[in-house]
């Protein structure tokens, strides 16, 4: 377990007495003159790297690398690796359920070999917070939310139990119960830092260090509006920043978005963020940092900031960052953080010049490449109607909605031929009326989201337009399923001071629960007489939602057209009823004089939202939601879970299941040694993603998994998803290469089948797995290019690792899956420049042989592979000597567990 050592940079810290504390710092500006230059997102990456550099986990040329971060650095063709430890990683239901599972299982395998479990802890704060598992099934009545609530306990009761043992078992895990709000939301409002400050074990002053944070979420990027640098990562990365590792990434491109002017009166943070979705869409920027600056910046408030970085995913960045300024500590005394804290923020980011003035050019730093954007331009905007960043205005709508009924299939087609566009349908409603539907017609209407509901501004706008809607005499139709989730609790509190919800409840927006919801696809069912009016009429219904994702499918199966609109906007379309509509010409009705009512007569200017915001949006609010967000709802605190530091495993249990990672550990290192007698499970061509790889969706009645569940006296509608059962490795095994698009060149057809060589019998991938396992035969994987490509997911290595895979064979890798791998203790191996499978007439159906070296293994070094007489060298893929010292212990898991034994 050596190679870690004294900080290098510790000439570097500097300190400063405030209340009687000593608070200690690294004065980075004083390690080099080049620091000013860096953008302040490279910044925080090189304080991190300082602060932990110990010359194994971070290297003191990590922290050089970063220091010589210019605007000539392109990626791609000069990649530069660094490594970075977050100061603390957050965590949602689904993914966090596994995370725990691991943990419990390392405190039983810690105590199984002698150790003490209780020194299993999260040595990196974890904040895990459950907003995945409500659906909206009730809408439209005051007990639309209790009985949301009660039916998201009956549903994932188990899941819940066990993570509120979780709760009481580990030291360093803070877990949020349901019905709280969403992850993002409640990190903007309570979990974020900014700036934080541990205890020095030395002298007993602390140390102040940035805020930084990756997620089990893509959305995590939403902090980066309040200057928290952040990004969604996979399951064991996450896992690893917990047990205080580092992770490896790229040293990025650093984008300046320049934003000058003001937004209009009518123009809200929604279309704002929907037209930079659409720009840099346009300009490109995966992978790569997007950092806000300009005089325009200061002009928007937090929430619209955050608005902006939640859906950096969507534009494809790996953050969208804004500096820390005034604004920022401004909102986090309005979100009752204390003045103290404020003040020793304040005194530690001018101290290094990480707290920044966006109205003085001299402190704009240098970029790989600046765009502007003028806010003024901005205009009132939707997005879809299956992507989010086709961006389309309101004042088009009406005619693209027509183009898209039209053009071809796509992401703006739905091929509807010309004998069809007048098509509609009838259907009888519980009030006894017969109602009308056709192409275009709005069948849900949500305000969802974390991206929206944490902006008071457009929440509250949505209450005042629907204030004057109602005093205007309009509704909404009642098989439209309106709802309302907000991000927290607060946003319930400043619009019921407001007094606009019981205007929002008039029209049917009644709060239906707190968590994602809508925008994850938990729509609930819509009325069975609408969906047979849409299915038999081959109908091109809507959904309009205040969220962030609009994918075909993701939202409702019966609404093929998605629209992300503003609250705002969400509210306008439900009571138009349809999306073909131009609100300039077109009323929304009329009023109790005959009059007709127009969009325009009723929307809010952005100056009486503030009004009504700076009046009833107060710390206070902050206080009291938060001051009692760990107690839960009844249903929780009744929820009844042992005291044990060691989980009861349940042996009937399909949710929850004490995994075989640990298995035969013993405390002394493995001998090393090589891979005899291997078979191929798969032979797969090029771009094989998580997608085809983790288990995803739902379960497949006639699969292995489904075979599983049945077993144990499960129906299919109790299946429940992949997802919400990733707490137990016996489904997720069965579920690994699952996917129905998986091209297996050992397979006669395309999804997830393969061959039993030794047999020549073709059968489902798990089951071959575990016929080969029943013979004691080990397994590899043999791929084309840019393997494991895609969203970064735990269960695409923790899956292969159960399915007895011993090592990858790959043309290319992506980054971060090889390092998962690497995390399972599963070898890569990458085939010389200009060989491959086919090059080298590889089959699968041989027996191969890898040898590992007798002495030292080296990064990067020469491995032989033997398939049959046909022997080939292989680059060994383990990059780093913690890559290697990893892989000796079987995984990162293993490695912590033997770390805790010493």
């Amino acid at each position: 377990m050596s190679g870690s050592g004294a900080n290098p940079f510790v000439q570097f810290q500097e300190s400063f007495t405030q209340d009687g504390n000593v608070y200690k710092y690294f004065d980075l500006p004083s390690i080099d003159s080049k620091y000013d230059s860096l953008p302040f997102s490279i910044r925080v990456l090189l304080e991190s790297a300082v602060r932990n550099c110990d010359n194994f986990h971070v290297l003191e040329k990590d922290v050089q690398s970063i220091l010589g971060w210019t605007p000539s650095l392109k990626q791609g063709t000069s990649d530069v690796e660094v490594s970075f430890k977050p100061a603390r990683v957050i965590l949602q239901d689904f993914t966090g359920v596994p995370a725990v599972v691991d943990f419990a299982a390392m405190r039983d395998a810690v105590r199984e070999l002698g150790g003490n479990p209780e020194k299993i802890n999260p040595i990196c704060p974890a904040d895990l917070v459950i907003d995945h598992s409500v659906q909206v099934d009730f809408v439209r009545s005051s007990d639309a939310l209790t009985k949301n609530e009660s039916l998201e306990f009956q549903r994932n009761k188990e899941r819940f139990t066990f993570l509120k043992w979780g709760a009481r078992a580990f030291d360093n895990m803070l877990i949020v119960p349901p019905g709280s709000g969403i992850v993002h939301q409640v990190n903007l409002e309570y979990l974020a830092r900014v700036v934080f400050e541990s205890d020095s074990s030395a002298d007993g002053s602390k140390i102040l260090y940035p805020d930084s944070v990756v997620g089990t979420d893509s959305h995590t990027t939403m902090i980066n509006g309040l200057g928290v640098l952040g990004w969604g990562v996979g399951g064991i990365e996450a896992e690893a920043v917990m047990l205080g590792q580092s992770i490896s990434m790229l040293l990025p491109e650093v984008i300046g978005y320049r934003l000058e002017g003001k937004l209009g009166p009518l123009a809200t943070s929604t279309d704002l963020v929907l037209t930079i979705t659409k720009h840099l869409r346009q300009l490109g920027v995966v992978g790569k940092f997007v950092e806000f600056y300009g005089p325009g910046v200061a002009e928007l408030s937090i929430a619209d900031r955050a608005t902006i970085s939640n859906m950096c995913p969507e534009y494809g960045a790996t953050v969208g960052y804004f500096p820390i300024d005034e604004n920022t500590l401004s909102y986090m005394r309005q979100t009752n953080r204390s003045e103290k804290k404020i003040d020793i923020i304040r005194k530690y980011l001018k101290a290094t010049r990480q707290l920044r003035d966006y109205s003085l050019e001299d402190q704009d730093p240098q970029y790989t490449e600046s765009v502007t954007l003028d806010l003024s331009t901005v205009v009132t905007s939707v997005s879809g109607p299956k992507r989010p960043h086709d961006r389309v205005s309101v004042s088009s709508m009406c005619e693209d909605f027509k183009s898209c009924l039209i053009s071809p299939v796509g992401f703006k087609g739905f091929a509807i031929p010309p004998s069809a566009l007048a098509a509609s349908g009838e259907f009888q409603w519980d009030d006894g009326k017969s109602y009308k539907i056709g192409h275009g017609s709005v069948v849900i209407a949500a305000i969802t989201s974390c991206t929206n509901t944490s902006n008071p501004s457009v929440m509250l706008g949505a209450g005042l337009l629907a204030k004057n809607a109602v005093q205007k005499g309009l509704s909404i139709l009642p098989y439209i399923k309106t709802s309302l989730s907000p991000g927290s609790g607060v946003v319930t509190y400043y619009l019921r001071e407001s007094g606009v919800i019981p205007y929002l409840e008039q029209l049917g927006f009644d709060i239906v629960g707190y968590g994602c919801m809508t925008c994850i696809g938990n729509s609930g069912p819509l009325d069975e007489n609408v969906v047979n009016t849409i299915e038999k009429n081959g109908l091109v219904c809507c959904g309009v939602l205040s969220g962030n994702r609009n994918f075909e499918g993701r939202i409702h199966p019966n609404t093929r057209a998605n629209y992300l609109a503003s609250p705002l906007l969400v509210i306008a379309y439900a009571i138009a009823g349809r999306v073909d509509i131009d609100f300039e010409t077109e009323p929304l009705g009329v009023d109790a004089n005959g009059k007709e009512v127009f969009l325009r007569d009723i929307w809010p200017t952005r100056s009486e939202i503030q009004e009504v915001e700076h009046k009833h949006v107060i710390p206070a609010m902050f206080q009291e939601v938060y001051s009692k967000i760990q107690l839960g709802s009844r249903d929780w605190q009744t929820l009844e879970v042992s005291d044990s530091k060691l989980y009861p495993w349940s042996g009937i249990s399909t949710y929850i299941k004490l995994p075989p990672f640990f298995e035969g550990m013993t405390r002394a290192l493995p001998k090393l040694k090589g891979i005899e007698k291997a078979r191929c499970l798969l032979l797969l061509g090029d771009s094989v993603t998580t997608d085809h790889i983790s288990p995803a969706g739902s379960i497949a009645r006639k699969s292995p998994a489904a075979r599983y569940l049945s077993e144990r006296g499960l129906t299919p509608r109790d299946f429940n998803s992949y997802g919400s059962r990733r707490g137990n490795d016996a489904v997720m095994a069965r579920g690994t290469f699952a996917n129905i698009r998986l091209v297996n060149k050992l397979a006669t057809k395309t999804g997830p089948s393969t061959l039993h060589v030794p047999s020549g019998e073709e059968m489902d991938i798990f089951d071959a797995a575990e016929r080969y396992a029943s013979e004691g035969t080990p397994l590899v994987l043999v791929v084309g290019k840019d393997y494991g490509s895609g969203s970064s997911r735990d269960w695409a290595a923790k899956g292969p690792f159960l399915l007895g895979i011993k090592a990858v064979i790959a043309e290319s890798y992506e980054r971060i899956h090889r390092s998962n791998l690497v995390g399972m203790g599963i070898i890569p191996l990458q085939f010389l420049p200009g060989q491959s499978a086919e090059t080298l007439k590889l089959s699968g159906r041989e027996v191969y042989n890898i040898v590992l070296p007798e002495g030292e293994l080296k990064p990067g070094q020469r491995i032989q592979v033997d398939a049959d007489g046909n022997v080939f060298e292989t680059t060994l893929r383990f990059d780093t000597e913690v890559d290697i010292t990893y892989y000796k212990n079987g995984g990162i898991l293993n490695y912590m567990i033997r770390k805790m034994l010493d």
